[in-house]
């Protein structure tokens, strides 16, 4: 098993069946942090559960858990709680994005989009409130997007969500900085995921990698308890030219 400045502590990283969720949740294993991971996909967490202990040797757990629903949220940080004896860091990376202009966004769009990427965000955070206060305090780590800053055609619901977390975030650590509970919310550009249509099955050598976001992670959690960094906003360096 993996051992580093982590172990002994646990982790939950909401989609972290591939993408960002999953680069952080092997950068916590690596670091000796037990891991449970959720998609909304039980076979798919299941395989990546697989696929990261195989990678890391470490403690990693999982299972299908749709963030809007509060029963699988509870069942998860129960799930995490006792693999690992605590939760002491919940990383919220789960979202999803739809993108069209308002006149032809469908109701149930919107609301699919609001549920997943704000609602789901209080969900969790409740649910990792309760653990931090068994643990005296822990580190909520949200992942936002530049999107929460600057509005593009086609993005409204995407950029309410992610606007709205923003505000969400700083309300909290508000709210539970005297409970030793830090909360940093970090801002990416454009990531070399499939969030968005690939073209073709290449990689854009210009994006940020997923990685690159768990590294940030992890300076985070390096920082010393009487600092906390609220916001990172991360742009790729040499972005295409228009």
């Amino acid at each position: 098993m993996a051992q580093g400045f982590l172990t002994g502590k646990g982790a939950i990283v909401t989609g972290g069946t591939r993408g960002i969720g999953r680069a952080i949740a092997r950068a916590l294993a690596m670091e000796g942090c037990g891991v449970a991971i959720c998609g909304r996909d039980g076979n798919s967490a299941q395989t990546a559960v697989n696929e990261l202990i195989t990678e890391t040797g470490s403690h990693i757990t999982g299972l299908g858990a749709d963030v809007r629903d509060r029963e699988a949220v509870a069942k998860l940080f129960s799930t995490a709680s006792g693999a690992f004896g605590g939760i002491d860091i919940v990383v919220n990376n789960a979202g999803i994005g739809v993108f069209a202009p308002v006149a032809d966004l469908r109701a149930e769009d919107w609301n699919r989009v609001i549920e997943t990427n704000l609602t789901g965000v209080f969900h969790c955070c409740q649910e990792a409130l309760a653990c931090f206060k068994k643990r005296g305090g822990g580190y909520l780590i949200q992942i936002g997007s530049l999107a929460g800053k600057n509005p593009f055609a086609g993005g409204a619901v995407y950029n309410a969500s992610k606007f709205a977390l923003n505000g969400f975030s700083e309300a909290l650590m508000l709210d539970h900085r005297h409970d030793n509970v830090r909360v940093s919310t970090i801002l990416p550009g454009s990531v070399d995921t499939d969030f968005t249509p690939r073209t073709g099955n290449t990689k854009s050598e210009w994006k940020i990698a997923p990685e690159d976001i768990a590294d940030i992670v992890i300076g985070l959690l390096r920082m010393p308890a009487r600092t906390m960094i609220s916001h990172v906003e991360v742009r790729p360096s040499r972005p295409q030219k228009r």
